[in-house]
């Protein structure tokens, strides 16, 4: 499983590192229709094979096309951005694309119950093909242009470098795309391990997905009104870090028990992502694609530190030492969260205006 992961998630590395090239050459909307468009032929092929190498070999080009098909999708939405906006905006974008993640456990697992892994990918595919329509039909005016701008990898790693708050917010993103990559592998495995069935695993995780729905669009608009991301940032990584240990411990097999720690896991986990994609969308803007592209890659470098730690981790202890790692990985994020110098918010730059002016009038 771990190779699996490492596998898809490298070749996912590589290719986005060089996303801004594949834009400077075909433009931004005709890349993420094409890696759309493979999602779902890579997806139909899954239907029609049986579990072997070659569908692991799909299954890898499925995740690649996936990986790069969102990241492209995120310089279109960055392109219509205001960034004094950019909480609201990707709050609503988040939310949005987590209502389908939402229906996804419980519809999956009772698919799973009945159809196995080739109904699955079909319903997955017809799910895709109704997704690639309808932003076929919204997108397909959008501006497609080129981006004159010609960078080296070696020479984008110089520009990260110097920004300092951009690697910050990095790391933070890093250590949340781990967190999903540990949590995403071994929390259904952990279940089935303690004799949970797939219909009761869907359950617990729709519930444990609502946080996704209800909070990412109301704290993006705090953080452009009244907060900023900063001190929001610090409280979900203290939740994400001190629930994620709490796993360890239990031994309940009540889902109402894995229901609630999981839940407030994914309290915390909202909030980061939200203030994550804020913080970061506010520092750059859509000419910027070589950095977009380079802050997605915290998804593939993540699922990649997961599945070689993990790995490791569990040649010498039981599975639910994973647990404990991740806790402990997620609070060292506490420390460049703490460090950031935060965006100032609509209140503040309301504060600061009208104290220039009346020192002005004086």
């Amino acid at each position: 499983m771990s190779l699996f992961y490492f596998s898809a998630y490298a070749a996912s590395l590589v290719m986005i590192l060089n996303l801004h090239r594949f834009m400077n050459k075909f433009g931004r909307s005709t890349i993420f229709f094409v890696f759309y468009f493979l999602q779902i032929c890579f997806v139909a092929f899954l239907t029609l094979v049986e579990p072997s190498i070659s569908g692991a070999i799909i299954l890898v080009c499925y995740i690649i096309s996936m990986t790069l098909s969102w990241a492209s999708l995120d310089v279109i939405v960055e392109s219509y951005s205001e960034d004094k906006k950019s909480g609201r905006i990707r709050g609503l974008h988040l939310t949005i694309m987590n209502i389908g993640i939402f229906l996804g456990p419980f519809v999956s697992t009772r698919i799973l119950t009945h159809y196995d892994f080739k109904g699955l990918f079909f319903a997955a595919m017809l799910v895709h093909m109704g997704i690639f329509l309808f932003m076929l039909v919204k997108l397909r005016r959008i501006n497609n242009s080129k981006f004159e701008q010609k960078i080296t990898v070696r020479d984008l790693f110089k520009k990260i470098l110097v920004n300092r708050n951009v690697m910050k917010i990095y790391s933070i993103a890093l250590l949340l795309d781990f967190f999903y990559a540990l949590t995403v592998i071994y929390v259904p495995l952990f279940l089935l391990d303690n004799g949970f069935s797939w219909d009761r695993i869907g359950i617990i995780f729709t519930i444990m997905l609502i946080p996704f729905i209800i909070l990412q669009y109301p704290l993006g608009l705090l953080a452009d009104k009244k907060y900023g991301e900063k001190e929001m940032l610090i409280m979900g990584i203290i939740i994400m870090g001190i629930s994620s240990a709490c796993i360890f411990f239990i031994t309940s097999k009540e889902i109402w028990v894995w229901g609630t720690i999981l839940f407030i896991t994914r309290i915390g986990a909202a909030i980061i992502e939200i203030m994550r994609d804020s913080y970061f969308y506010k520092k750059i803007d859509a000419r910027d694609v070589d950095i977009i592209g380079f802050f997605r890659t915290a998804g593939s470098v993540g699922y990649i530190l997961a599945a070689a730690t993990s790995a490791v981790l569990l040649l010498v202890l039981p599975m639910k030492y994973v647990f404990l790692l991740l806790a402990g990985v997620v609070l060292c994020g506490l420390y460049p969260a703490i460090k950031l110098v935060d965006n100032k918010c609509e209140a503040e730059m309301k504060k600061r205006t009208k104290k220039i002016s009346y020192g002005l009038s004086n």
